[in-house]
C-alpha cells in the first residue's frame, strides 16, 4: 500500500501578493476599458478616479483568495478542492461587497465557490483531466486531423459540388452543363 505524498507547506503571503497584481491588471484592464467606454470625457485620470473601485475590487479579490486558498491548504495539511472553494468563497463574499446586502454577499460568495471548487476538482483545466502527459501534443492533434479527415469524394457525395469544394473533371462538367442549359460553347470559361 502507498502513502500519500508528504504535504509541503505553501508560501501564502507571497502567493495573495502575487494574486492581488495578476488580478489587479487585469481589473486596470477592465477599469480602462469602463473609463473609455464612458459618455462623458473624463481623461486619462479617470481609470484611477472614476473607475478605480474596479481596481480595487479585483485585486482584492485575488489578493483574498490566494492568501485564503494556501492559508486553508497550510492549515488542514491537505491539497484538495476544498481549498479553491473556500478561497473562492471569501473572493465571492469581497465581490457581493459592493452591492452592500448579505444575500448578494452569500449569493456571490456561494456562486464563486462553487465555479472555482469544480473547475479544480474536475481537474483544474479547461482542456481535459485524462490528457496523457507523455504524449506530444503536435503528434496527438496531426493523429485526429488524419484520423477524423473525410476523403473528398466522400464529401463532395454528401454536400455536393458547390461552395469552394470541386471533384476532378469539374470544369468539363460546368462546361457542358453551360452548353446544355444556354445552347453556346464555352471553351474559355474557368470555375
Amino acid at each position: 500500500m502507498s502513502t500519500p505524498p508528504q504535504f509541503e507547506r505553501r508560501d501564502a503571503i507571497g502567493q495573495a501578493v502575487r494574486g492581488t497584481l495578476i488580478v489587479g491588471g487585469v481589473g486596470t484592464m477592465l477599469s480602462a476599458i469602463q473609463n473609455s467606454l464612458s459618455k462623458q470625457n473624463v481623461g486619462a485620470f479617470g481609470v484611477i478616479t472614476r473607475t478605480g473601485g474596479t481596481i480595487g475590487m479585483f485585486a482584492a479579490m485575488g489578493g483574498s483568495y490566494m492568501f485564503v486558498r494556501n492559508a486553508t491548504a497550510n492549515l488542514r495539511e491537505k491539497d484538495d478542492s476544498w481549498n479553491p472553494t473556500i478561497g473562492g468563497f471569501v473572493a465571492g463574499a469581497i465581490l457581493g461587497t459592493r452591492f452592500r446586502t448579505m444575500p448578494a454577499v452569500v449569493g456571490y460568495g456561494t456562486g464563486l465557490a462553487a465555479v472555482l471548487g469544480l473547475f479544480d476538482y474536475t481537474g483544474g483545466s479547461l482542456t481535459g483531466l485524462f490528457k496523457d502527459p507523455n504524449v506530444d501534443e503536435v503528434a496527438r492533434k496531426e493523429h485526429l486531423r488524419k484520423n477524423r479527415r473525410r476523403p473528398l469524394e466522400e464529401t463532395i457525395e454528401a454536400i455536393g459540388e458547390s461552395r469552394g469544394i470541386h471533384a476532378q473533371g469539374y470544369e468539363e462538367r460546368r462546361r457542358e452543363r453551360l452548353a446544355e442549359k444556354f445552347g453556346v460553347e464555352f471553351p474559355n470559361v474557368k470555375s
